[in-house]
């Protein structure tokens, strides 16, 4: 019987590949806006070079595209890219189509609800926070904040130990097949693969990790109901055959 719900962050409850693309954009834009002598071209593939080396909870990022173009240390180029970044992100940050319908639907059915995620603690609470997605959770895992990231199961186990439940009972919706589905899968939780942002079409070789796949979270909460009835069904016939 499933009793608690996980559920990644980033694509799987907020919209943030595409939100993310947009803010870079528009924060390369402001700078050549206000005076940055290079190309928007040049200037944001460096920048998605920058993100992919240096990771992007990187706190400097701007400073650095100013290094990599022989650019002097501007303060004006910085603050327009910061600004424009952090404008973009506040104006257009948004939950996934259904998300709040089914941690609604869940919660009123009394399961357990948790994140799981990787990524800064501050940034993910920002974004948890500002679309008030807080009540709905019991508990947040942030893998900065723990130590420890997915697909590594401690992650996984220190979830299931805080709520308290074995492995079969817990359920684990993510968009990454390799960090949450596998990762979810390596200690013996059922997983739900959300085929949706830009790992929609990776990381494919994980695919039989996946008990479920879906295109809608809507589907999440129907998903639930039926283990849960295999489950009875499956505990009334043992009941029965002794």
């Amino acid at each position: 019987m499933i009793r608690v719900v996980f559920f990644d962050l980033d694509d799987t409850l907020v919209d943030t590949s595409k939100l993310a693309e947009m803010a870079r954009k528009n924060a390369i834009e402001n700078m050549v806006r206000h005076g940055l002598p290079v190309d928007f071209e040049t200037a944001y593939h460096e920048l998605l070079e920058l993100i992919t080396e240096y990771g992007s909870n990187f706190g400097r990022h701007f400073d650095y595209l100013l290094r990599r173009l022989d650019l002097p240390n501007n303060p004006k180029w910085i603050a327009a890219g910061v600004i424009a970044y952090h404008n973009t992100k506040f104006a257009y940050l948004k939950s996934v189509k259904g998300a709040r319908k089914v941690l609604l639907e869940l919660k009123k059915d009394g399961f357990g609800l948790g994140v799981i995620t990787d990524g800064d603690p501050i940034k993910q609470w920002e974004k948890i926070l500002r679309l008030e997605l807080d009540e709905y959770f019991d508990e947040v895992f942030i893998s900065d904040y723990l130590g420890v990231k997915k697909p590594h199961r401690k992650i996984f186990e220190k979830a299931l130990r805080k709520f308290n439940v074995e492995p079969h009972e817990a359920l684990m919706v993510g968009d990454r097949l390799y960090s949450d589905i596998y990762g979810a899968k390596q200690v013996g939780m059922k997983t739900v693969w959300f085929k949706y942002g830009k790992y929609a079409n990776r990381e494919l070789d994980y695919l039989e990790y996946a008990d479920f796949t879906i295109k809608s979270l809507e589907e999440v909460p129907e998903i639930v109901r039926g283990l849960n009835l295999e489950g009875k069904e499956r505990a009334d016939k043992e009941v029965h055959a002794d």
